[in-house]
């Protein structure tokens, strides 16, 4: 039950998340660190948007750049000026996204107290009041570390990438510039929080910059052949069908080895109670049952008279109680899709209102109807991959007739078919953001039973690993653009500014920022 990508999403657009919101107000900050401009602003099949880019002034052996660049011929690229900018650019994305995404959360949860309050004692409500306040704090703060994360990280890869050209030479460190000025940007990440973790947000960039990286292995003449595989046309599929094996595997047995934020997303969109959980747990661990009484309580507490044998073999009972197997999925279906939807509401809108802002002024029947149809389709996608999770693993553990750790991970695997229902751009970014939950769960695992060894706990090494991704991000981004899709550029290059060709050579002289950044 993976959110969409979207949390440090705006960091994807600076690199995403994952992640989405949600409206429980703890899922909404771990969708936000991870994905939200990586699922929103890649509408366009990959083919499509490099072909934006063939023709690039990059691509050409030329080192001059041609009449029409953008870049003007008296190199007027005022330092001071881009470093501002960059700066401001990069603070309004990450406020705005974080904020936004915080926002909607927040509206949520209020909503929810309000209506508690109407049938609550004066106590509660005045409790309910003091939290009410407390969120509201924790959301200013909560966007004012963002929107400084990605300002800093932004007016600081411009700021490095300016000194080191000023003293060694525009063309003399051209192709080495941007992975340093990268790699010295990435610890702006402490920004969020000092004592705030961010290994998920870390992994996942570090794979969005292994993509790059791979895409660049795939044209070269020296590692072509070895990257092949790498062109797989269902890749994206395997990669979330192994991502869901782990997750879901988790969910079960160990949910202290994902996140509380993303914890709180599975149990919401899981559809099961606590006690149907830890039932579940238990036969699936080959323990003695140990809360039976409750499980049958809680379906009395729906509607629902079941009794539970202690001696069953599997599970079927424990997780829909008296309906059949293929009567839940549909009904777990339906309801499951009502609460997908509020997940995709910011999703699709807030990008909608940032990435094609002009075009929802000019045509907003059409940039709406698309957003509509977006959030319909990844609606079906999210109900569908939770229904199919409770499906698969029945439909195992009746072929076998028993129930045990390695069924759970095979039964979770075929899981990650659902992704299919999503439109092909957004697949790998959906799979990369669920492979970097899985990752970090299955290290935590690891972690727990002793298996890892101690050189590997590293202190803040969430920090190291997304410095080493950004440096890769940013080198490709100015030396290896076609491997970025065009509406990924469009982002980067209007808060960096628009790289110049490696072979040209500016001069500081007078300041003209009218020409620099076109979109």
């Amino acid at each position: 039950m993976p959110p969409p990508p979207a949390e440090d999403a705006a960091v994807s657009a600076t690199a995403s998340s994952s992640a989405a919101a949600t409206a429980d107000g703890d899922s909404v900050s771990c969708s936000t660190n991870h994905v939200i401009f990586s699922d929103a602003v890649a509408e366009e099949e990959a083919d499509a948007d490099r072909s934006d880019h063939r023709n690039c002034s990059h691509n050409s052996s030329d080192p001059s750049p041609p009449a029409s660049s953008s870049y003007p011929r008296d190199a007027n690229h005022d330092k001071v000026t881009r470093i501002v900018s960059a700066s401001i650019k990069g603070f309004s994305i990450g406020a705005g996204l974080k904020g936004g995404l915080s926002l909607f959360s927040l509206l949520s949860r209020l909503t929810r107290r309000r209506r508690r309050r109407r049938s609550s004692v004066d106590s509660i409500r005045k409790l309910s009041a003091g939290r009410d306040g407390e969120d509201i704090v924790l959301l200013m703060k909560e966007t004012l570390r963002y929107g400084l994360f990605l300002g800093t990280f932004a007016g600081t890869f411009v700021s490095v990438d300016e000194i080191i050209a000023a003293i060694g030479g525009h063309r003399r460190t051209a192709r080495w510039r941007a992975l340093v000025a990268g790699g010295i940007a990435g610890p702006s990440l402490l920004l969020t929080g000092l004592n705030t973790q961010h290994n998920s947000l870390a992994i996942y960039i570090f794979m969005r910059a292994a993509v790059l990286a791979s895409r660049c292995g795939i044209k070269s003449k020296r590692f072509g052949d070895i990257c092949k595989p790498l062109t797989w046309a269902h890749g994206d599929i395997f990669l979330m069908c192994l991502a869901s094996s782990q997750i879901l595997s988790a969910y079960i047995l160990n949910q202290d080895s994902l996140p509380p934020s993303y914890k709180s997303f599975l149990n919401k969109h899981g559809g099961k109670d606590m006690t149907i959980l830890q039932g579940l747990k238990d036969i699936t661990s080959g323990m003695v049952f140990t809360n039976l009484e409750k499980i049958e309580e809680y379906y009395k507490s729906i509607g629902v008279d079941v009794t539970l044998d202690p001696q069953m073999k599997i599970p079927c009972s424990i997780v829909h109680g008296n309906q059949s197997c293929g009567g839940h999925f549909f009904s777990f279906l339906i309801e499951a899709y009502k609460r997908a939807l509020p997940v995709y509401l910011p999703v699709y809108l807030i990008p909608a209102l940032i990435v094609h802002r002009r075009g929802l002024l000019n045509n907003p029947l059409t940039i709406l109807g698309k957003s509509a149809a977006g959030i319909a389709r990844s609606s079906l996608f999210l109900s569908t991959y939770c229904s199919s999770a409770w499906i698969w693993t029945c439909i195992l553990f009746r072929i076998f007739q028993k129930c045990n750790i390695p069924m759970v991970a095979i039964a979770t695997f075929p899981t990650g078919l659902a992704l299919a229902i999503e439109k092909k751009s957004r697949r790998l970014e959906i799979s990369l953001y669920c492979l970097s939950r899985a990752i970090e769960s299955f290290f935590t695992c690891m972690a727990d039973v002793g298996y890892l060894p101690q050189f590997l706990n590293i202190k803040r090494a969430d920090v190291a690993v997304f410095s080493l991704s950004t440096a890769i991000i940013m080198h490709c981004y100015a030396q290896e653009r076609d491997v970025f899709r065009s509406k990924y550029l469009n982002v980067l290059d209007w808060v960096f500014g628009v790289p110049p060709p490696p072979g040209y050579t500016p001069r500081y002289k007078h300041i003209n920022m009218r020409n620099t950044v076109r979109f």
